[in-house]
Formats: structure tokens, sequence, C-alpha cells
């Protein structure tokens, strides 16, 4: 997952507003987002190489995403699989703040990483490059692949983007389309990510597209004032991934 965009208590109907763009090399095997059988209640695309997510929800209406911190410099082959953070929390029972908490002791063992997290009372962010966890306040906030509302072009544009969205009447297709925007940003606003400059420019698109890697879904989850879920995921023909959109609904588990 390389962009997040959400809104926190924002909406007269909705207490989240969440779209997220997962970028990958269109050959990674992938399942579409479903019911999965271990762990339990868990809804979620699925990583088939490493068997971890990007994003998902439980029945609680708990929430975990992540983005990677790029940082090629220091990026190791051998680290632990990132996709393991939201699964492990979603199979919790324990709050966000608690579970970022004991996530602290082994981040080391990953490579960079941002993490969301939201639980019945809180919505957390914690990057284990940067420092500790904060619970996030109400508003628009994104993340890519360097920290917390960083502004960088693709965010400062998708909030944007976003706040205009939600500002009226509103649909998921309206959050998918709005995440395939694929305009690149002006070669004097790009950061110094540590990769070549063409490729700084084609990943700061929102929705990214190259011969082999880029955006391969779009997932979108509202959460209602009274407990009302939605999910959808749309995946795009890119490599050999099929086009389709997945549609959940569901009340969370009181």
């Amino acid at each position: 997952m390389c962009l997040i965009v959400l809104g926190r208590n924002i909406h007269p109907k909705y207490k989240l507003i969440l779209v997220a763009n997962r970028d990958e090399f269109y050959e990674r095997p992938t399942q579409v987002a479903h019911y999965w059988k271990s762990p339990p209640n868990l809804l979620a695309g699925k990583d088939m190489e490493a068997g971890g997510t990007w994003i998902g929800v439980n029945r609680q209406g708990h929430i975990a995403a992540v983005t990677n911190y790029r940082d090629p410099v220091n990026y190791q082959n051998n680290k632990a699989s990132r996709g393991q953070i939201p699964v492990n929390f979603l199979d919790s029972k324990i709050s966000a703040d608690n579970y970022i908490s004991n996530l602290e002791q082994d981040a080391s063992k990953f490579n960079g990483f941002n993490l969301l997290a939201l639980d019945q009372n809180n919505l957390m962010h914690y990057n284990n490059q940067n420092g500790g966890p904060s619970i996030l306040e109400d508003g628009i906030h994104a993340v890519s692949n360097a920290t917390l509302n960083t502004p960088w072009p693709k965010v400062i544009r998708s909030k944007e983007m976003f706040k205009s969205l939600v500002e009226r009447n509103f649909t998921h297709d309206d959050l998918i389309e709005m995440m395939g925007d694929s305009k690149t940003a002006d070669p004097k606003d790009l950061p110094d990510t540590g990769i070549p400059k063409d490729m700084e420019e084609a990943v700061s698109a929102v929705c990214i597209r190259t011969e082999k890697y880029g955006t391969c879904s779009t997932t979108t989850i509202t959460i209602t004032n009274d407990g009302e879920v939605e999910f959808t995921e749309k995946s795009y023909p890119v490599g050999k991934r099929i086009e389709g959109v997945e549609r959940f609904s569901f009340k969370i588990d009181s």
C-alpha cells in the first residue's frame, strides 16, 4: 500500500472515510478481498507471496493498514514481511495503543513502515523510522511512503481532492475514481528518496503506471456513526491481474 487518505469525524454520517491505493509489482501473486478462514472474521486482500495483507478490517470494526517507508539504502531482504503487521493486530483483542507498544519492541525486525490502526476508541499512526506512535486528531490525513502528512505532491493533491469530494454526496466508486488520478508532479517539486529521478517522477502520481510496477488495487472503507461498515476493493487489469470489484457490508459486533 503506497497511499492512504482518510477523514475522521469530518462528515455528519461517517466517523471514518478511508481510501487507499496498493502499489506493487504487477506479477506479485495476490488474492482479492475476502473473509479469511484464519484468522477468522478478517476481511482483506491477501499477498500470496508472504501471506500478509496491506489493509483489512475485522467484525469489531478495527482497521489496520501499512505502507512501506521508502529507504532503498537501508532496505534489507532478510527482514520480516510488513504484511503480517495488520494481520496480527486484526487477530488480536488488544487496543491499538497496546498493540503498537508491543510492536515497538520488535520494530527493527521490519524494514521501514507506517501503520494506521483503528480500534473502537482511537485511530493511531506509527512509523518505525521516525519516533513513537501518535493518536490522529479529527480531520483529513494522508500517508504515502514517508510518514504521516509529509507534504509530498501526491499527499497534498490527494488530500485536496478528498476534501472536495467528501464535502458533497459521494459514493465508494467516487473515491475510487479519485484515486485513479495519474498526473505526475512537477519535477521541481519531487522529493529525493534515493531512487532514479525518472522513477521518482513516475511514482509521484496518485495512481502509478509503469511497465512492471504500479497501482494494483484501490480499497475504500467507511464506518457510519451507528456502526455500519462498507468495504469496496477495485482490482486493475495490470500484468496478469483481472479487473474486478468486491463489495462487502456488515454491522460492527457489539
